[in-house]
């Protein structure tokens, strides 16, 4: 999170206190178990709060509040053996936070044999415990669903690799929950008039996702671009030849105007402290303001790129939806239909307006536009392609059943002709076909725009979904 905030993760083990003095050994093993779990969670970014056996429901109790105390994010819940569902409730309701329950074998099998080669039943039965963590699995699954309390899981082995992508696959879900809950959103401008799809209720935003929405004004933004100095704007004209392929009709009072729009942008952003931000503005009537409009696409592409996205046109559900993907390290570009090409059976996707540079197929040009189609002004703009290869398409929804839902469909970016225009364009290839998938994602009823990213993360977007409380349609 931009923030500096780690993800704090809750880990115990749950076992039965009963059994320590009965099968020597066994509550070693177990606690060795979880702690090899915990190694493997810990990473850069991630706290583990672990918590270790809760074997009773008066540690239950204390573990609870332990972790309102961490203020942990998620908890993971190993079931290392039986243990009573007593155990578990105090625990998860004083958490209050989403539960990933852990079921996770030490090995894939019993050693049959060498287990039945064991003279000492009494060792057998401790031998046979350290296997029984399925066992209790439906009995904490019965309470927590009475409990209204939402649960998910893992079912596998211990040290098994697809066991850990699944894993890995909840820890990103919860880093995501975890990032929008504490994000600053900023809101400049006003809604592109006529976009009935895009109009968002923002409190309903803050009640679901968790995230502050600051409303802020032009003007401001407009008096910071005056008080640019010179030597910060001859450094961001150095940045943007780093970043930007300039092309030759580029004009130097274009390039200084969307430099000086580009610093002032990055101290609006620190000022308010802002992890993602979504603008329209006519800029019509007053000169400054519509100087600043006209010349943002760059400064707000190099944001985009930098971790905070940029949505034009006041898209909110789309600037999450760009967010989303950002935390999931697949970029997150502004995106909608422009065509179908059904000789080659495929879909033509971009947007004028910021484009996201650290995901484009080779360095992102910049040219110049007279005109900002159905917009005020004129100046430059980002042309790119998204990289070739897989590619995941996200659309936040606000829907009358589920309040929001994530529509996600995975597809592949391909090499081949784009419209040289000036706006990001792309060429997407889906396994059910260009017909097919346009008139899917219409049938779910997304607002025109989506975000896109670099590979295929639509695994992780349902797990995401599901630890927010919200709908998950998965097209393709």
């Amino acid at each position: 999170m931009r923030s500096g905030r780690s993800l704090r993760v809750g880990l115990c083990g749950i076992g039965l206190d009963t059994y320590w003095p009965q099968f020597g050994g066994l509550q070693q093993r177990l606690e060795d178990y979880v702690a090899q779990v915990g190694a493997r969670l810990l990473r850069p970014g991630v706290e583990v709060v672990n918590l270790g056996l809760v074997d009773s429901p008066e540690y239950s109790h204390e573990a609870g509040h332990k972790c309102r105390r961490e203020d942990i994010d998620v908890l993971f819940l190993y079931v290392t053996t039986y243990a009573l569902s007593n155990t578990v409730l105090p625990l998860v309701r004083r958490a209050g936070v989403p539960v990933v329950v852990l079921n996770l074998q030490p090995e894939a099998a019993i050693d049959y044999k060498t287990f039945n080669r064991l003279e000492d039943r009494t060792e057998m039965t401790g031998q046979w415990l350290a296997y029984c963590g399925a066992c209790p699995v439906p009995e904490i699954a019965n309470v927590m669903m009475r409990a209204k309390i939402p649960f998910h899981q893992v079912t596998g082995v211990l040290d098994d690799e697809e066991t850990w992508r699944e894993i890995e696959e909840w820890l990103a879900a919860a880093q995501v929950h975890a990032t929008l809950a504490s994000a600053r959103l900023g809101l400049m401008g006003h809604y592109y008039s006529g976009m009935l799809d895009v109009m968002t209720d923002v409190t309903l935003v803050s009640i679901v996702f968790g995230t502050h929405v600051e409303i802020l004004e032009v003007d401001e933004l407009s008096a910071l671009r005056a008080e640019v100095n010179e030597a910060t704007l001859e450094q961001r004209l150095e940045d943007f030849l780093t970043y930007f392929d300039m092309q030759p009709d580029c004009s130097p009072e274009e390039l200084r105007r969307a430099a000086r729009t580009s610093v002032a942008l990055d101290a609006f952003v620190a000022r308010h402290n802002l992890d993602a931000l979504a603008y329209y503005h006519k800029g019509s009537g007053i000169a400054a303001n519509a100087d600043t409009m006209s010349s943002i696409i760059l400064g707000s592409s190099l944001l985009t790129a930098q971790h905070i996205p940029v949505a034009g046109e006041y898209e909110v559900k789309n600037v999450l939806a760009m967010k989303i993907l950002d935390v999931l390290g697949a970029g997150g570009s502004f995106t909608e239909y422009y065509a179908m090409d059904f000789n080659e059976d495929l879909v033509l996707m971009g947007h004028d307006g910021p484009g996201h540079i650290a995901i484009s197929e080779g360095k992102t040009r910049v040219r110049p536009l007279k005109v900002y189609h159905g917009k005020a002004g004129g100046g430059l703009s980002v042309e790119m392609s998204v990289k070739h290869g897989p590619a995941t398409l996200l659309s936040v929804v606000e829907d009358s059943e589920s309040r929001f839902k994530l529509l996600v469909a995975e597809g592949e970016c391909v090499e081949g002709e784009i419209l040289e225009i000036g706006n990001t364009n792309s060429r997407y290839r889906f396994s059910i076909g260009a017909r097919g998938f346009v008139s899917a994602w219409n049938a779910r009823g997304p607002a025109h725009h989506c975000a896109v990213g670099i590979g295929h993360v639509a695994t992780t977007l349902k797990k995401t979904a599901e630890l927010i409380g919200i709908g998950f349609q998965q097209i393709c």
